[in-house]
């Protein structure tokens, strides 16, 4: 809300580089382009921001988007950051492990028009802020307050209901900015075009957190891979500088986990940071994946394109309804 605002504007035909080079950059090379320019004006907004303030070393937490940008902070500048802690991340699993062509053939028409329809309103840079503009504002708000009520059932307070639905809407209702770069750093399925699942390890930050919601939309599986390649690469390729991950699991809660469980994601927190030891005896815990050989996977639900029932049962044998984005 604080934010300036600043117009978003990355033209791959009008950019430096291909001035330079006195062509365009090829049709093939135009996706990898957009994405690192865009990465890195959050990157450099970032380091400014830590500059201004005399910030010599600190722990980073991003959130959805912000921590795939903060993924791409570290790779620049890691001898900024103590730690890292990614909360529900976009774009970190590899749709080539995934069979997306194969579930649409499959899909019903209608579902298959509708994801036709969002790809090339994706593709046309319409953000779900962007469409919310387009109504009056009595409309606008009660369709946000709906989103509210729909999607955050934990939110029982109506005050708090209230004020969270003014400050959606008024959110949405600014100028474009950040927004605006959804299209240059996702594909309309929202894998991202560099998955963070293979630059993580890379990264020279030693401790590295994720923390998902047990109903997250975002895919733990992600998370849970990363945890396992860098634990891979320390024992058989003997790299020791390779990132130590850890995966938590915030229960009852999907992708706005702080708001849905913020006593067991205040936990969750504080062992991310390492400060676990200060945590009262009664304060609930969140689930820790310990490795490859943990249920972790089962504490989960599974990823949209692999759900395939409407309940599902985690590993302490309690049904749960998978949430929905």
């Amino acid at each position: 809300g604080l934010s300036s605002r600043p117009s978003f504007d990355i033209d791959v035909n009008t950019s430096t580089e291909s001035q330079d080079n006195s062509s365009e950059i090829p049709p093939d090379q135009n996706d990898k382009w957009q994405t690192r320019e865009t990465e890195q004006v959050f990157v450099e907004s970032l380091e400014e921001w830590r500059k201004a303030h005399n910030i010599e070393k600190m722990t980073l937490g991003g959130h959805s988007m912000g921590g795939y940008l903060s993924v791409a902070y570290c790779e620049k500048y890691p001898q900024h950051v103590e730690r890292l802690i990614l909360i529900s991340p976009a774009g970190v699993p590899d749709d080539r492990e995934v069979d997306i062509k194969g579930r649409l053939k499959d899909a019903p028409l209608k579902f298959r028009l509708a994801v036709g329809v969002v790809s090339k309103f994706f593709h046309l840079g319409v953000t779900p802020s962007s469409f919310l503009r387009k109504f009056p504002e009595k409309r606008g708000r009660a369709m946000v307050q709906r989103y509210v009520e729909g999607r955050l059932p934990a939110i029982t307070c109506p005050d708090e209901k209230t004020h969270l639905t003014d400050y959606l809407y008024t959110n949405a209702m600014l100028p474009g900015s950040g927004e605006d770069c959804l299209n240059k750093i996702l594909k309309p399925t929202t894998f991202a075009h560099k998955p963070t699942l293979h630059r993580i390890p890379l990264l020279q930050v030693k401790n590295v957190s994720f923390i998902y919601g047990q109903n997250d939309w975002m895919d733990a599986n992600g998370g849970i891979q990363t945890m396992e390649k860098c634990d891979e690469l320390r024992k058989e390729a003997g790299k020791g500088d390779t990132p130590h991950v850890h995966v938590y699991g915030v229960r009852n809660a999907g992708h706005l986990l702080m708001l849905e469980n913020w006593k067991e994601f205040n936990s969750a927190i504080a062992l991310a940071t390492g400060r676990g030891g200060r945590l009262s005896s009664h304060a609930p815990m969140p689930y820790d994946v310990k490795g490859p050989e943990s249920a972790g996977r089962r504490f989960f639900a599974p990823p949209r394109w692999a759900r395939k029932d409407a309940d599902t049962v985690n590993d302490g044998g309690e049904q749960r309804r998978p949430a929905t984005a």
